[in-house]
């Protein structure tokens, strides 16, 4: 089977194509990406520009896996988004627990019912199930109790978010299979097998954004983002020692640090300034170069952190933590991240992908790869989706049998 993912990012577009066999077994045909500055913070700001600029990406892609693109899977950022989690539950009084009581459970829970129609459901599954007050991450049918429960979770965004990029693929006559939040995409393709059963946190250190997501119990249980990312730091640096934008990208890359050392002091680097001649230097040491980068990304640090806060996971005993994206790529970043997460942390490339160019195998392109590693009916209720394909094949007496177990 062909899958093809695509990302729209703030620096970036990307597309990649893969032969998809199985979790295990993804080859890559192609992975390309180009530069883009028609994306600011996830919005939109040349449409023409943008439109020209995807053609071309997939025209590349095409020709590269020598495959035909008719659909693709698109990441979608959850700047803006609203985690919303809610259970339902029935008493049974000892009955053996059944696919019709779980049914019940999901048609009276807010499983099917969106309330804001300018809301779009970008995410939604089941967390656990509880029976007795006993937690089960597997259905639990066949099991005698007095009551049952179930927990959910669901991810809302803005609609004409959405509408903005189905627009551009309807006018690229490409049909948009599944819509996947980022922060997933970057933990599919960043955490190991063990990682997201354990319980771990993923952070995405972006260009204009930095997105996070958790894993628990194989379970995706929160993602979220904010509008903060690794080039605020450059634009800091090319503010705080009065440099061009791109000496100041520069020095983040080749003399940043988060970890501090005494030589810091007297390593002097020489940097161009801002005027009208292109030979005037001045410089500075590497200390004050990392006073500027440590304020920034403890910042950023901190407000995610505050995501994790406010949705009630700080609780969760969660250790483990994989960092990922461009701003992953900050000197001794590991370190200072274990400090404010008090979490074992280690930097993730893309894994799990076969075939992989090696251009390719950075943080950055985390997002991109998990696109082909996402497999939908993992987050789909089984016996649900079985009812629904039986109910369209029975036509008209199916809807009636459907609805005499769904009420």
């Amino acid at each position: 089977m062909i899958k093809a993912g695509l990302d729209i990012g703030n620096s970036k577009i990307s597309c990649v194509v893969a032969d998809y066999k199985n979790a295990e077994e993804i080859n890559i045909l192609s992975l390309h990406s180009i530069p883009t500055n028609n994306v600011k913070k996830d919005i939109i700001l040349n449409y023409k520009n943008i439109l020209e600029q995807l053609k071309h990406l997939i025209l590349e892609s095409e020709k590269k896996s020598q495959t035909k693109l008719n659909s693709i899977n698109l990441n979608i950022s959850l700047l803006n988004s609203t985690s919303h989690y809610y259970d339902s539950e029935i008493n049974i009084k000892n009955e053996q627990l059944s696919e019709l009581h779980l049914k019940k459970i999901i048609n009276q829970s807010e499983y099917f019912k969106n309330n804001d129609n300018n809301k779009f459901e970008v995410f939604n599954n089941i967390l656990s199930y509880e029976i007795d007050n006993n937690s089960y991450f597997n259905v639990p049918i066949g099991n005698y109790s007095d009551k049952a429960k179930i927990y959910f979770y669901k991810i809302l965004l803005q609609k004409k978010y959405i509408e903005n990029y189905s627009q551009l693929f309807k006018d690229l006559q490409i049909n948009i299979e599944n819509y996947i939040p980022s922060p997933l995409s970057s933990s599919l393709s960043s955490l190991t097998k063990d990682e997201k059963e354990l319980g771990t946190i993923c952070i995405n250190l972006g260009h204009s954004t930095s997105s996070i997501s958790i894993f628990k119990n194989n379970k995706f249980i929160f993602g979220d983002a904010i509008s903060i990312g690794s080039n605020n730091v450059t634009l800091d640096i090319a503010r705080g020692v009065s440099t061009t934008i791109a000496s100041a990208e520069r020095l983040k890359t080749l003399y940043g640090s988060l970890i501090s050392s005494p030589s810091d002091d007297h390593e002097i680097i020489e940097i161009p300034i801002i005027s009208g001649n292109q030979n005037s230097f001045k410089q500075i040491t590497r200390s004050n170069l990392n006073s500027i980068i440590k304020p920034r990304i403890e910042e950023t640090l901190e407000m995610l952190w505050q995501k994790i806060r406010d949705n009630n996971h700080n609780n969760k005993n969660l250790k483990n933590l994989v960092i990922t994206g461009g701003g992953s790529q900050l000197d001794n970043i590991e370190k200072y991240v274990e400090t404010i997460f008090a979490s074992s942390t280690r930097v993730a490339c893309p894994i799990n992908l076969n075939n992989l160019p090696k251009d390719f195998c950075k943080p950055n392109y985390s997002d991109i790869a998990g696109t082909v590693i996402f497999n939908p009916n993992f987050y789909k209720i089984s016996f649900l989706e079985k009812k629904k394909n039986l109910s369209k094949k029975q036509g008209i007496m199916g809807f009636f049998t459907w609805l005499d177990q769904y009420i």
